[in-house]
């Protein structure tokens, strides 16, 4: 039964986070933002949702372990699976501006949560307040930097003449799907947990982690199929960027996050940081600028390697 529960999160929180994409940006439109503006903030904070209701929730029940590691976890599966998959399926090319702003500003917020929470094992609301100061920070640098005539495939201009009504009703949809959603997963993963005898950070950093980034997966992957822009590597990179920093930093304002399991720092986190530190020589070398088919290969070799030693060892 446990599993039925945590297979209907996963659907009602993909339900939830499309219709709270869609209200978000159609209400944007309403309120005369520009298109741009609105790939960079609103549709950013919409698909962090999902990550947001569940770590919520799972802090609120006593489950801070599943709070941080399903953001730990999220962020390990975006390079090593989502990132991966898609240059498997057709080579991905990198702007510049990820080496020049997008990749710095992740590995900043990377060791400035461990250094929180390395600090006294608790994220306070002090320093959960803190990421998110530095968020809206480096979205406007973000935005300043961007060109007035910067296209951003993401919103949907159509959406710029739906009713408030249609506005309204997604909205309660996507807040009603997410809610549920979140509420059925957390505690369908906890009890899966107990059944199979691992910790709540393991199914965190495992199940909920993959479940959270399959919507993000496999649009990435039809889009590189058929040929399109499969992904901007600096939107991935932004994903990470706002899963420490909206989602850890929000939630630890609701409530301060304990770090109840110890191999969250001895070593979930340093997964996190690696995979995503390793993308600087994978740009430059061979090939400068791309991400090409055998490069996805080891990317998704190394998040191979870190679900086996989870399962089998209990650590990595």
């Amino acid at each position: 039964m446990s599993v039925l529960w945590v297979i209907l999160g996963f659907i009602l929180l993909v339900i939830g986070g499309e219709y709270l994409v869609r209200s978000s940006v159609a209400l944007s439109f309403k309120f005369n933002i520009s298109k741009m503006v609105i790939g960079m903030t609103v549709v950013s904070f919409a698909t962090s949702a999902p990550e947001l209701l569940v770590s919520l929730n799972a802090a609120l029940s006593g489950s801070p372990a599943i709070a941080i590691n399903n953001v730990v976890g999220s962020n390990i599966a975006n390079i090593g699976l989502v990132l991966g998959i898609t240059a498997m399926v057709g080579a991905i090319a990198v702007d510049r501006s990820f080496y020049r702003l997008n990749w710095p500003v992740m590995m900043i917020f990377s060791f400035a949560l461990y250094f929180f929470l390395k600090n006294d094992s608790v994220l306070s609301a002090l320093e959960g307040g803190t990421l998110f100061v530095g968020l809206i920070i480096f979205l406007y640098v973000l935005i300043k930097s961007s060109k007035k005539n910067t296209v951003v495939e993401e919103v949907d201009d159509t959406l710029a003449t739906v009713s408030n009504f249609k506005i309204t009703l997604w909205l309660l949809m996507g807040g009603t799907a997410l809610y549920f959603g979140s509420e059925w997963l957390v505690d369908g993963s906890k009890e899966i947990a107990r059944a199979v005898g691992v910790s709540e950070a393991v199914i965190g950093i495992s199940l909920i982690a993959i479940g959270t980034s399959v919507p993000e997966l496999a649009a990435s992957v039809i889009a590189a199929a058929k040929q399109e822009k499969a992904i901007s590597l600096g939107n991935l990179i932004g994903s990470n960027i706002f899963n420490i920093a909206s989602v850890l930093g929000i939630t630890s304002l609701v409530k301060p996050i304990p770090v109840t399991e110890p191999q969250i720092l001895s070593n979930d986190i340093f997964w996190m940081i690696g995979i995503s530190a390793v993308l600087i020589p994978l740009i430059f070398l061979p090939k400068r600028l791309q991400i090409t088919r055998v490069k996805g290969f080891f990317l998704v070799f190394a998040y191979g390697v870190f679900m086996f030693l989870i399962f089998t060892r209990g650590k990595f």
